[in-house]
């Protein structure tokens, strides 16, 4: 069996099997394209993230991803789904019971607030051209009327308030709250694009330690991914 699908609160969750596990776990937390339903996945659909599975799989990694209802912008129902799919695959495979996570973009929203609630549960993180600020993040919208009334949109659904009170709640937030991590980190920006530079000077300004010092790679570089998160993770696996 490859992989196997199923439901938890109406979503949608897939675990792929390594042919030779080694008893770790990744759990996989996408962004906002990301995709589970009942057959497949974002990451089994796109070409460079397939790779990136097989990679892990043939690393002897068994993944597990959910669905976590869509754009769901770091959302409680989100957060809480994701610790219960942790425990159900922790019950129903045979893992070491602290895990890796692998967020991209707007997961990193979710990956924060598991990291904070499941700290003797997670192994290492890895941390994809991530969003770690939701206000920043609006903010870089505001000249793309479109885009920033579409993300306003999404964040009232994801959170359940009204557009008023979602954008008037996300600029009340401290400009910048330090995050610390009690778990090794790494931290890898693809620099494609305006938006991804301005995002990578937002890193120092937020973490701590400052020695967390994020991985920069060109978009030609990405198909070396797989190798970088094998090589972090591993790293990372000596004490069980």
């Amino acid at each position: 069996m490859e992989n196997r699908n199923f439901q938890m609160d109406t979503q949608w969750n897939i675990i792929h099997y390594p042919e030779k596990p080694t008893g770790f776990g990744i759990l996989i937390i996408g962004d906002e394209r990301h995709f589970v339903d009942e057959s497949k996945c974002f990451w089994t659909q796109n070409e460079g993230k397939l790779a990136i599975i097989n990679q892990l799989k043939a690393a002897g990694y068994t993944i597990f991803s959910s669905n976590l209802y869509g754009r769901n912008w770091g959302s409680e129902s989100a957060i809480e789904l994701a610790q219960r799919l942790y425990h159900h695959v922790i019950r129903s495979e045979i893992l070491n019971n602290k895990i890796h996570i692998l967020a991209e973009g707007m997961g990193a929203l979710v990956a924060l607030r598991l990291m904070d609630k499941m700290k003797d549960r997670i192994r290492s993180v890895i941390l994809l051209n991530p969003i770690l600020s939701i206000k920043h993040h609006l903010e870089q919208e505001k000249e793309h009327k479109f885009f920033y009334k579409k993300l306003i949109k999404e964040l009232s659904l994801a959170h359940k308030m009204d557009q008023k009170t979602i954008e008037s709640t996300i600029f009340s937030m401290n400009d910048f709250v330090h995050l610390e991590f009690d778990c090794p980190v790494k931290i890898i920006q693809v620099l494609s694009g305006g938006k991804s530079y301005t995002q990578s000077k937002l890193y120092q300004q937020i973490i701590k330690p400052s020695e967390i010092n994020p991985t920069y790679i060109l978009p030609e570089k990405k198909p070396q991914l797989g190798k970088i998160f094998i090589k972090f993770f591993n790293n990372h696996e000596t004490l069980l």
